[in-house]
Formats: structure tokens, C-alpha cells, sequence
């Protein structure tokens, strides 16, 4: 059910589609990595990857990254059935999770992948001036803290603003209940 609500909602909020997206094709495009810089670790390199799933067409097409839930300690990345075949882009990143690492590098992780969709979507017929970030629960919290710090992104050289909208499920807007516990509070 959350997920149709998700799907009307996301359509609802696209300023554009493709008048019949049922009728194209759509390709896959999985396991991208999305991390930079230096040679990553073997957990790095397994976790720091996403999966697209876009439109066979000349149009560009807005884009929705779909951060999985999974209190920050498990999940793995997906496209939800609900969002498949409406004529946009869908990224699912995954990202290193707790206890490996802190949750400070979930959300490091979930700004790069938002980093590099906004720096690479139009390869995959994505328009980067119509990404949408969204996720449930961890994944809604996720995409807050990615987006609303524009601190975080600019470090990637992307400017927060050009983020066409946030649309996070469940997510917390207090402190995560992963990070208190690193942090001792109750």
C-alpha cells in the first residue's frame, strides 16, 4: 500500500513524463559503483554501488534515488515494483552499513551516490535538473540528511538547490536510533 501511495505521489509531483510509459522499453543498468577518489576497500567496493532502471528514449526523464530502509544496519538496494514502468529513472544505491561503520558514513555514502546521479543520470536518459531523492524509513533518512545539508554536497561540488525535490517515507527527523546508540543516549 505504501508503495502505490509512493508511486501516485512521485507521478504527481514529476512535471513531466513520457505520454504512454508503458510502452517504451526499459534496460538495467546494475551494481554501478559510485564511490571516487581513492582505491576503495573490499567492503567499500561491494556496498558503494547502485542499480539504475531507465527508459529506452530520446526525452530525458526525471529521476527518483530510492534509498532502501533498514535501520541503517541491513537492507540491500532495490527498485520497487511500484515505481518500475512509469517513464523516470529509478537509482537504488546501497551504502556500508552499521556496525561496519558509523552511520556518519551511511550518510556520507547516500550524499555520493546523490553526487554522482546528479553528475552522470544523463547517460542513463535522466534529467539532471529533475532528480527527486527518496527513501523509506533509514532510506527516508537518508535522503534527508544528503540533501538538507547543503554542506554535504557541496563538498562534492554540487549545489543542494539544484535538487528538484525530497520525498522521504518514514524517515526521522530526529536524531536516528542508530546514531543514539553510538552516542550513548537513550
Amino acid at each position: 500500500m505504501k508503495l502505490k501511495f509512493l508511486s501516485v505521489i512521485v507521478a504527481a509531483l514529476l512535471l513531466h513524463q513520457h505520454a504512454n510509459p508503458q510502452d517504451l522499453s526499459y534496460n538495467e543498468a546494475p551494481a554501478v559503483p559510485y564511490y571516487s577518489g581513492q582505491s576503495p576497500d573490499s567492503y567499500q567496493a561491494d556496498k558503494m554501488r547502485l542499480d539504475i532502471h531507465y527508459p529506452d528514449t530520446a526525452d530525458s526523464v526525471p529521476t527518483i534515488i530510492w534509498f532502501h530502509g533498514g535501520g541503517l544496519t541491513g537492507g540491500q538496494r532495490e527498485i520497487p515494483q511500484a515505481l518500475r514502468e512509469k517513464g523516470f529513472v529509478i537509482v537504488a544505491p546501497s551504502y556500508r552499513l552499521s556496525p561496519k561503520v558509523e552511520a556518519e558514513t551511511c550518510i556520507q555514502d547516500a550524499t555520493a551516490a546523490v553526487a554522482w546521479t546528479l553528475k552522470n543520470i544523463d547517460q542513463y536518459n535522466g534529467d539532471p535538473n529533475r532528480i527527486f531523492v527518496s527513501g523509506h524509513s533509514a532510506g527516508g533518512y537518508l535522503a534527508l540528511m544528503s540533501v538538507m545539508d547543503k554542506a554535504r554536497l557541496a563538498k562534492h561540488g554540487i549545489d543542494a538547490n539544484s535538487i528538484a525535490g525530497l520525498i522521504p517515507f518514514s524517515g526521522h527527523t530526529i536524531t536516528h536510533f542508530t546514531v543514539r546508540a553510538e552516542r550513548g543516549i537513550p
